[in-house]
C-alpha cells in the first residue's frame, strides 16, 4: 500500500490546524529507507493545552475520532478513522528524546507531493527504538522486584498497541482484495487474473 496519499492528507491537516509534529516510529524509519512496514503513524508534538485543542481539529479535518487509549498516560492521543484504516498516535514524550526542540533540531524535511513533512533523524529513531527495547528487557529481567508505574504503563501501551494493530489488520483483510490493495487486476474464480 502506498502511504504517500495518507502522508499528504495528514500534512495538510497538520498545516490547517497549525500543529507542528514530527513523524517518528516505523513510518519515519521507512521514509529513511528502512525495510519497515506499518499500518499506523506515530508523531511527537509539543505538549500544551493549545496543541491538544489542535489535535482535535486535526482529527476533525481527517474525519476521525480522538481517544486517549492509555488512561495511565495523559500525553498520548490516538486519531482513528475506521473507514480507511487510518491510525495516528501522537505523544509528547518518547524514550531517548530530551525534548521536542532537541528532536526538531535534527529532524529532516521530506517532500511528498509538495508538502513538507518533518521526520526524526535516523539516528534519533534508532535511539528511541533501543531505549524502548531496553526498557522492555529491563522489565522482563527484573521479575523479583515489583514493577514501577512507568514499566506497567509501557506494558499496557504495548499490549493495547498490539490489540489495535490486530484489529486494524482484521478490518483491512475484510475489505475486498481489489479495494484493499488498490490493484487494477481482478482475480478470476478459477484462478489467474485479468485487467
Amino acid at each position: 500500500m502506498d502511504a504517500a496519499p495518507r502522508l499528504v492528507e495528514m500534512a495538510d491537516a497538520f498545516t490547517a490546524a497549525r500543529l507542528e509534529a514530527i513523524l517518528i516510529g516505523n513510518a519515519g524509519a521507512a521514509l529513511h529507507g528502512a525495510p519497515e512496514t506499518t499500518l499506523d503513524f506515530d508523531y511527537l508534538y509539543r505538549s500544551s493545552s493549545a496543541n491538544e485543542a489542535k489535535l482535535r481539529k486535526v482529527a476533525g479535518l481527517l474525519g476521525g475520532q480522538v481517544t486517549q487509549p492509555f488512561p495511565a498516560i495523559s500525553t498520548v492521543f490516538r486519531i482513528l478513522r475506521l473507514d480507511s484504516q487510518l491510525q495516528i498516535d501522537l505523544t509528547s514524550q518518547v524514550h531517548g528524546v530530551k525534548s521536542f526542540n532537541s528532536l526538531r533540531s535534527k529532524a529532516v524535511q521530506v517532500e511528498i507531493d509538495g508538502r513538507t513533512i518533518l521526520v526524526a533523524s535516523l539516528a534519533d529513531l534508532i535511539r528511541m527504538s533501543r531505549c524502548f527495547m531496553s526498557s522492555r528487557e529491563l522489565s522482563k529481567n527484573k521479575k523479583t522486584r515489583k514493577p514501577a508505574q512507568r514499566e506497567l504503563a509501557l506494558e499496557a501501551i504495548r499490549q493495547a498497541s498490539e490489540q489495535e494493530l490486530t484489529g486494524m489488520i482484521r478490518r483491512q483483510l475484510a475489505i475486498p482484495m481489489n479495494k484493499r490493495t488498490h490493484f487494477l487486476r481482478i482475480r478470476l474464480p478459477n484462478g489467474g487474473s485479468c485487467l
